[in-house]
């Protein structure tokens, strides 16, 4: 673990507790992500890091929140919407996962210069957008919420 992986780690940690949460509660050990729910919402937060052909590196903070599964139906209205969704809510990204039939809020920056403020920044604003859209979208498709 790089110097800067564990500065983030324990930047997490921090958070963790100053939400009213412990580490016990919501880290796991043998996939290294951190768990817990903000109201309605799940919200997931790891470590990435993307190696290169180049020998190079870069590690990313990544935070998701699982919003709904994919309807059945009507998906160009669907998508239509999510894109709205991602010209409105700054900070998160609407996304899909590859072999996943769930809409995730998103949320992916590098390390690289983070500081504790920055990071309860964007751990913050997806606690809030990925509570807020949940049900958001759970009420504008109540017949897709499968």
């Amino acid at each position: 673990m790089t110097a800067q992986i564990e500065k983030v780690t324990g930047m997490i940690h921090q958070y963790v507790e100053s939400i009213g949460l412990t580490q016990e509660q919501v880290f796991d050990f043998e996939k290294n992500i951190w768990r817990w729910r903000k109201g309605s919402a799940s919200i997931e937060v790891f470590i990435q890091t993307i190696r290169f052909d180049n020998g190079g590196s870069r590690d990313y903070l990544r935070i998701f929140s699982p919003l709904l599964k994919i309807p059945a139906n009507d998906l160009l209205s669907f998508y239509r919407h999510l894109l709205q969704l991602n010209d409105t809510n700054l900070g998160v990204k609407i996304t899909i996962m590859p072999n996943s039939n769930w809409v995730y809020a998103t949320y992916e920056r590098d390390i690289r210069g983070m500081d504790y403020h920055e990071l309860a920044t964007c751990i913050a604003d997806m606690e809030y957008w990925a509570d807020t859209l949940d049900d958001e979208l759970k009420n504008a498709f109540p017949d897709w919420n499968n």
